[in-house]
């Protein structure tokens, strides 16, 4: 262990409360074989992203695009010196359909090994975190194989897991292999995508895990869950979890770039949740709680 936790950031690690303003979960840049023609790799475009989240209050965002799908490591570091955003990057591998064969046969062999070389090798910028994948509604096959990798990697370096729940599915399942079974502590544990299965009892039982619950994409209003996010989130801080709460912006498609995007966090999202729950409960949601969620005790 390297002593007292900080959050890895393309550009070197950093204390925790210097993170600031999170945006928890988006993408600059991503590419998949199930979006052809919808890439984020448009550098410019990325720029004009950050800048304008940074003008609007934001001061960190975590990219949870993993291996193999446009992460574009390189760039993220020259984005983050140019517009002074904190930027942590993923390893890891989402759903098998995001691929193709020939890129997952080359890293399947030894994933735990490939996530753990993103995470601390020697060639910089390094990941600070480990994205993974469940399929709909179960743990498929894929799924155990890189939520098993990620696990490994873990123990070995202390880096935090972010999940990507299909449709917000699957979340206890989730839990039980990777802190159950896997043993990985639940406070070293992301679920992503959770305001897509607004089931409040069962948002209440993931947050008694003690798990870290994501809450994203909130500006997509073409999405049926979208009107109850405020209810869930209201829902949680009434019964104690409002330290168990990140938000962020999740754009995944050049399409949705036209959307308010990460800005909207800040200058919408915020200052709505902010008359229903108070600014407290907002700026845990925004600051503390991804200062928690994303450092730890690198091994």
């Amino acid at each position: 262990m390297t002593g007292e936790p900080v959050v890895r950031t393309v550009l070197g690690d950093i204390e925790p409360a210097e993170l600031g303003v999170t945006d928890a979960h988006d993408h600059l840049f991503f590419a998949s074989a199930l979006l052809p023609g919808q890439e984020l790799d448009d550098l410019a475009a990325a720029a004009a992203e950050l800048r304008r989240f940074r003008a609007a209050g934001g001061a960190a965002l975590v990219q949870w695009t993993p291996h193999g799908l446009g992460r574009r490591m390189p760039d993220l570091a020259r984005l983050s010196a140019e517009t002074g955003v904190h930027l942590v990057g993923a390893t890891g591998l989402h759903r098998a359909e995001h691929y193709a064969p020939a890129v997952l046969s080359r890293v399947v062999d030894d994933l735990a090994g490939v996530f753990v070389e993103d995470l601390t090798g020697h060639t910089a910028p390094r990941a600070g975190l480990i994205k993974v994948a469940g399929a709909f509604h179960t743990i498929d096959a894929h799924a155990r194989l890189t939520m098993t990798a990620a696990a490994l990697a873990h123990q070995e370096t202390g880096a935090p897991i972010a999940v990507h729940l299909e449709l917000g599915t699957a979340a206890l399942e989730t839990v039980d292999l990777l802190c159950a079974e896997l043993d990985v502590p639940p406070e070293s544990v992301i679920l992503g995508h959770l305001n897509r299965n607004p089931d409040p009892r069962l948002q209440r039982e993931i947050a008694e895990t003690g798990v870290f619950l994501g809450f994203d994409g909130p500006s997509r209003a073409n999405h049926a869950t979208d009107w109850r996010l405020f209810d869930g989130l209201e829902t949680l801080v009434e019964a104690g979890h409002g330290g168990r709460i990140l938000l962020g912006g999740d754009t995944t498609t050049a399409a949705a770039r036209s959307q308010p995007g990460a800005s909207y966090l800040l200058t919408t999202l915020a200052p709505r949740l902010a008359k229903l729950l108070g600014e407290d409960a907002v700026t845990a949601m925004l600051v503390a709680n991804p200062a928690r969620a994303f450092a730890t005790s690198w091994r």
